[in-house]
């Protein structure tokens, strides 16, 4: 039979056992917090093509489109271990202008052939699960309309609700939010705070937006600049072109064949082989995101557009919180070797074990 002082000497090491473990739980606890509260949240939308996307020709025009959304999806999805990904969305594309999300979701099943080797890579690559439940669809219909006929009653849908649901959460993180397309979710989102809510909450739920929008491919961008001076947008109405690198021989066709498109695995295999400006890298939506990871190395502020970046370099706009076009395309071209050499390790990885 155990004595009093065994028995106390064994409760003791029990106890110090039990507070020893609490202790590093929760020192791991706070070192995952400490990585989430540093990363950049992030909702990517896009007028996304299927697989094997062309731009003219003779097929139908479900098919067709322009590729160089395919081709930022790819270099995307190999940063989805720098980013909390709260949404991937499917706009309105291709010549028929219907949004179809299995679009991105045949693309993750492309990612996740490749998984488990990027993860041997990065652990904190998103997994193919988790980035198909964050993957969402908006209205067909809505590419190139002018004006607010794209925002309204009856006209919100799953994308423009999720963006809602990410903005609402109690994280005290911004979103960024790369608008690809058309910017009718995103627009619709803001109409429907600003038509439900009081004008403090509205006010709140601006603050938490971060936009880069691409171009101007519906109205909505408009009417968010007019409507919202103290949100913060990017708007790329010519900057993103200096991603355009046909000419490179760094981003050139025979650069992307051999360094991308062939022998890489089966996602970098569905690379389209040109863009509608260009053949090789011709990723004009790529900017909306790259500016983040150059941010991720410590080039710039991602609250400060007027700083360089991978993405390019922006003017404000007097009173406002928007950001339009400054040096224009040589702001993004002049990192070319930065972020093709990163491109090139990345799609390695996806065929490589370290």
């Amino acid at each position: 039979m155990m004595n009093f002082k065994s028995y106390f000497t064994v409760i003791i090491l029990l106890l110090f056992t039990a507070f020893t473990l609490a202790q590093e739980e929760n020192v791991e606890r706070n070192e995952n917090m400490n990585i989430s509260t540093k990363r950049l949240r992030v909702i990517m939308t896009s007028d996304f093509p299927p697989i094997g996307v062309v731009k003219g020709g003779n097929a139908p025009n479900h098919q067709k489109s322009d590729p160089d959304d395919m081709q930022s999806m790819v270099r995307f999805l190999l940063y989805a271990n720098e980013f909390d990904v709260e949404a991937l969305i499917a706009s309105s594309g291709t010549f028929a202008n219907i949004a179809k999300k299995q679009h991105i979701l045949d693309v993750i099943d492309r990612y996740e052939k490749v998984y488990e080797n990027l993860k041997k890579h990065d652990p904190l690559y998103a997994t193919p699960d988790y980035l198909r439940s964050v993957t969402f669809q908006g209205r067909s219909g809505t590419w190139g309309k002018k004006g607010t006929v794209n925002i309204g009653e009856g006209k919100d849908s799953e994308a423009s609700e999720a963006i809602i649901s990410i903005v609402d959460k109690p994280d005290p993180r911004p979103v960024y939010i790369g608008i690809w397309g058309d910017c009718s979710v995103v627009a619709q989102a803001v109409w429907k705070v600003q038509n439900t809510r009081s004008a403090a909450a509205l006010e709140t739920f601006l603050s938490k937006l971060r936009i880069h929008q691409i171009a101007t491919q519906d109205g909505t961008i408009g009417w968010l600049r007019d409507n919202f001076p103290k949100l913060f947008i990017i708007h790329s109405k010519k900057t993103y072109q200096g991603m355009f690198g046909g000419r490179d021989p760094i981003s050139n066709l025979a650069w992307v064949n051999e360094n991308i498109r062939k022998n890489h695995g089966p996602l970098c295999d569905v690379y389209p082989h040109e863009g509608m400006g260009c053949t090789g890298v011709c990723e004009g939506d790529s900017p909306s995101f790259l500016w983040l990871v150059s941010s991720n190395r410590g080039l710039n502020d991602p609250d400060d557009p007027t700083q360089e970046s991978w993405g390019g370099q922006f003017k404000r706009v007097e009173n406002t919180n928007h950001y339009v076009d400054g040096p224009g395309g040589s702001s993004i071209s002049k990192w070319r070797s930065d972020y093709q050499a990163e491109f090139k390790i990345r799609a390695d990885w996806c065929i490589s074990t370290p």
